[in-house]
């Protein structure tokens, strides 16, 4: 059995985040891994020079390609950038009833440069969230999208609980922008019940393209019929190794190793 798996997200150029991170991290987990591309970044380990959105039109004809011939088993989005573009994606997603989509809604790269237009913040609740099996904003993002101050174990929570609402099966909010020094807690709401992934907090400059990369993972795993939370516990592992071992690269916010949890393995305690 082949797995297909399908990123739908921009192109970093850098090749730390976005499409390129995506399929590097299908490739690893062992599924067959395809693309549509939203935008086009002028990207580095420095931060993103330009970026150039692709055409609603091209969107939606990269989409039904995949549809007619290679209907994936899980997909996931990226950085979508307009409302334009995400109503699409959402409106063909549901119409070739895929199930088993999840949404990184990424908006702003790890240098501050903003990847999501202020007006398409309605359309990714409206369009996307609301048909997500797996949603997995950081803290925030999550922000962003409940209009909620998130500080506290509870403000997570409540955070999750509101995301659950809007229509979301279940809710990922990582734990990496916490104020945990020691870990990086990621907390799962599946509507009802909280669960707790814990690995230990690395000081590390790079740390481009994880959310990417830890929402990919997670695809992957659901594609090949694994629990949400076996899935997200493999994406864990996956980010993990891929954060501690580094690769030092750039001069600036350097990419995660994704080929580390294959060579090297790490355990979350």
């Amino acid at each position: 059995m082949v797995y297909k798996t399908l990123t739908i997200a921009g192109s970093d150029s850098g090749g730390g985040a976005g499409i390129q991170a995506d399929l590097k991290t299908f490739q690893e987990l062992g599924v067959y891994g395809m693309s549509v591309i939203t935008a086009v970044t002028a990207q580095n380990t420095l931060g993103v020079q330009g970026v150039y959105p692709i055409p609603v039109e091209s969107v939606e004809k990269q989409i039904n390609s995949i549809a007619d011939d290679l209907s994936p088993h899980a997909l996931k989005t990226g950085m979508l950038f307009s409302a334009e573009i995400i109503k699409k994606v959402g409106e063909l997603v549901e119409a070739n009833s895929w199930i088993q989509l999840v949404v990184d809604p990424v908006m702003v790269a790890k240098g501050g440069s903003r990847l999501l237009q202020e007006e398409a913040v309605e359309a990714m609740k409206e369009h996307l969230i609301s048909r997500a099996y797996v949603v997995t904003p950081n803290i925030p993002e999550a922000e962003v999208l409940t209009s909620l101050d998130i500080r506290t174990e509870e403000d997570r929570k409540a955070a999750a609980k509101e995301l659950y609402q809007m229509g979301a099966m279940n809710v990922v909010i990582k734990g990496g922008h916490s104020e945990d020094e020691s870990y990086a807690v990621d907390l799962l709401y599946d509507g009802q019940e909280f669960h707790e992934f814990k690995s230990p907090r690395i000081d590390t400059d790079h740390t481009h393209g994880t959310g990417c990369t830890f929402a990919a993972a997670v695809t992957a795993e659901l594609a090949k019929g694994h629990s949400v939370k076996d899935a997200i516990h493999t994406a864990k592992l996956f980010i993990t190794a891929a954060i501690y071992n580094e690769l030092k690269i750039g001069s600036g916010k350097g990419p995660t190793n994704h080929w580390a949890y294959k060579q090297f393995g790490v355990e979350v305690k």
